[in-house]
Formats: C-alpha cells, sequence, structure tokens
C-alpha cells in the first residue's frame, strides 16, 4: 500500500463543513419564524422535537404522513440561479397529500444534497421552505444539508420533505365518505405546480426555446412561467373541511398522474364522476406546450394539470357554500362535475375514461367535453 504523497482532508475531497455551518447561521431565523410554543428545542438539534400534548383532546387520533421532492423544477432553478420559489413546490407537494384525507399538517423536515454547500443558496432554498410552511400552517423543526462531490455537480442539488399531520378518526376524509350526486369542485393551479417538467423540458429543449425568451401568450419570460411557485391549498382545504356548511366529503391533490387519475384514487369502486372539460380554460402554458411540442391530449391530461390543483368533492346541498368559501379566501374554484354510479369502462369509452389508478382500486372519472 502506497499511501498519498499529500495529506488528503475532508475539505480536499469536496465537503465543506464550514460552509454548511455558515448556511445553518443564515437560515435560522427563517426557520424559527414557523416555530409555535409546541417547537421544542429549536435549531440545530439532532431531531426536531415537537409537543402534541393536543392529542390528548383527542378522541382517537390518526396520524397522516406524506414525503416527496420537487423533481426535475430543480433544473429551472439552478438554470435561472432563483432558489427561494422552489420550497414553495417542495411544501406544496407534501403537505397537500396530507390533507387530502382531512388531516392538518403539524410540522415538517427537508432534506438537501448539493455537490457543493454555497452557503447563501442553500439558506435562499430553505427560507423559501420556510416561507411556504408559514402560508401552510406547519411548522418546520428539522432538515439536513449533504454535499456529494463528485455525485452531483458543484451547482446541482436535489430537494425532498416529509411531514406529519393528525386528523381525529371520524373526521376522516376519503371514499367512504363519497355519495351519488356529490359535486366535484375544481381548484386553480398557479401554473404546472410541480409535476410533469421532463415532458415540459423536453418540449422546450426541441423547439430550442431558451429560458429568457419573452413569450407574450404568457405576459413574462418562459423561465419565470416555469418556475411559477406551487399553490398551497392546505390551509384553504382544512378552512372548506371545517365549515359546516360546505358538506365535504373528499379532496384529491392534483399531482403525477393528471386530474383523472388522481380524483379517481379517492373514489370508490362502482362509482364515477363525471368532470366537464368546457368549465374552465385551459392556461396559457398548458396550450403552448401542447402546440410547441404537438403532444396529444391523453398524454398531457395524464401527465400535467391542466390547471386545477386542487379537487373538493362535496354534497350538492354544500356545494354553493363550499364556492362562497373558497372564493373568500381568494381560491378561483369552480363546479366541474358531479358524482354517479359507474356506467363505463376504459375498454369501450377510450382515454377519456379512467378507473383506478397509482395501485388503488377505486373508483372511475369520465371526462367529457372540450377545454375552452
Amino acid at each position: 500500500m502506497t499511501p498519498s504523497p499529500n495529506p488528503i482532508t475532508y475539505a480536499s475531497a469536496g465537503v465543506d463543513v464550514e460552509a454548511g455551518d455558515r448556511a445553518v447561521e443564515l437560515m435560522k431565523g427563517a426557520v424559527k419564524a414557523t416555530h409555535g410554543a409546541e417547537v421544542i428545542g429549536g435549531v440545530g438539534g439532532f431531531a426536531g422535537l415537537y409537543d402534541v400534548s393536543k392529542l390528548l383532546t383527542y378522541r382517537r387520533p390518526l396520524l397522516a404522513t406524506s414525503t416527496d421532492g420537487v423533481g426535475t423544477k430543480v433544473a429551472i432553478a439552478q438554470a435561472l440561479d432563483i432558489h427561494d420559489t422552489i420550497g414553495f413546490d417542495l411544501v406544496g407537494m407534501v403537505v397537500d397529500d396530507i390533507v387530502v384525507v382531512g388531516a392538518e399538517p403539524l410540522y415538517m423536515t427537508d432534506y438537501i444534497a448539493c455537490g457543493r454547500v454555497v452557503p447563501e443558496r442553500i439558506a435562499a432554498i430553505v427560507r423559501g421552505i420556510a416561507a411556504a410552511c408559514s402560508v401552510a400552517g406547519t411548522a418546520l423543526v428539522g432538515g439536513e444539508t449533504a454535499e456529494h462531490p463528485g455525485l452531483l455537480g458543484e451547482h446541482e442539488y436535489d430537494v425532498a420533505g416529509a411531514a406529519t399531520g393528525i386528523v381525529e378518526a371520524d373526521g376522516l376524509l376519503g371514499p367512504d365518505r363519497v355519495r351519488e350526486g356529490d359535486v366535484v369542485i375544481g381548484m386553480a393551479a398557479s401554473g404546472l405546480h410541480s409535476n410533469g417538467y421532463s415532458l415540459v423540458r423536453r418540449v422546450i429543449n426541441s423547439a430550442g426555446w431558451a429560458l429568457d425568451r419573452q413569450v407574450s401568450e404568457l405576459g413574462r419570460t418562459l423561465g419565470e412561467e416555469l418556475l411559477e411557485p406551487t399553490r398551497i391549498y392546505a390551509a384553504d382545504c382544512l378552512d372548506l373541511a371545517r365549515y359546516t356548511g360546505a358538506a365535504v366529503h373528499g379532496f384529491s391533490h392534483v399531482t403525477g398522474g393528471g386530474l383523472a387519475a388522481n380524483l379517481a384514487r379517492v373514489l370508490p369502486r362502482g362509482m364515477e364522476a363525471t368532470v366537464d372539460r368546457s368549465t374552465w380554460a385551459l392556461p396559457p402554458i398548458f396550450t403552448l406546450v401542447s402546440e410547441l411540442g404537438n403532444v396529444p391530449l391523453p398524454d398531457l391530461e395524464r401527465t400535467l394539470n391542466l390547471g386545477v390543483g386542487m379537487v373538493a368533492i362535496v354534497g350538492a346541498e354544500g356545494a354553493d357554500a363550499a364556492l362562497a368559501r373558497l372564493a373568500g379566501r381568494g381560491v378561483p374554484a369552480w363546479a366541474m362535475g358531479t358524482v354517479g354510479s359507474a356506467t363505463g369502462s376504459a375498454a369501450t369509452d377510450g382515454p377519456d375514461y379512467v378507473q383506478g389508478a397509482k395501485g388503488v382500486d377505486g373508483g372511475a372519472v369520465r371526462l367529457v367535453g372540450s377545454y375552452v
């Protein structure tokens, strides 16, 4: 064995511990701003601590958990060197899965892997996560930044997160509550959110479009549109679920797989939702992707949210009240369909009919009409 002629240190291997410490100092204030009295110990401990004494007031508390990442949207943030918005995409992908069952997201942790720790860049990412947690009403109680030289490029990073929430057992939302005649309410997305970027990036690269290209249909640059943060629905959904006039039976978070597949997951077997495409207009970015890439409609619909980020399923008697409640909170929403007994199948009805998705043998969704 021949030793190295020069001493090899952790720093010479590409890991800068001091830079990691500086990043923590830069992000501390933003993280602390998400803490209420329930968070114990502050920032920097081995484990984040959260006082769950409130569970003593529950008759049968159920914990809900979710984990996710941002996907290839991080490539857009890296290309534009803008890092303080990607946190909204991370938080939205995680906490809005939790509220689908009616659970209140209590706390969240994050994980950032990067090729090289640039303190200002890491702090910007975490500031975005913290700001999004504040919108969602969720404490950011901990996280980890890992430097992976040789595995990731110097300016590359990826982010992931996990959250835990709580719901009273008899307040659990889902397929068991859905009834024939229920109304399907769509809540507008802020844009692409955080799904389908592999398709979108392929379309844009194939067309040779640069991120700084001014696009008249969008009213801004392509990069600004693609980096638009995900709308976070957690607080709005919880408010709606707790509003006795709304008669909420379920929610569906429209992420990977598109509207029909995600809605089918929260419907009981033997029932189908008929969704009328003509009840909303496609936002310009989706039309642009479709036309620029000559993307078939079925592929668009099973990849992108097409302007609908969250869906509520409510009793017919509470539909108007639910729409008014959402409007009062500044959430654009509309009635897009109804629930009834299943009458079709994918084999006979084609791509406009989706039954079951992501391992859930649930209900079905029938898409009718044409987008405005």
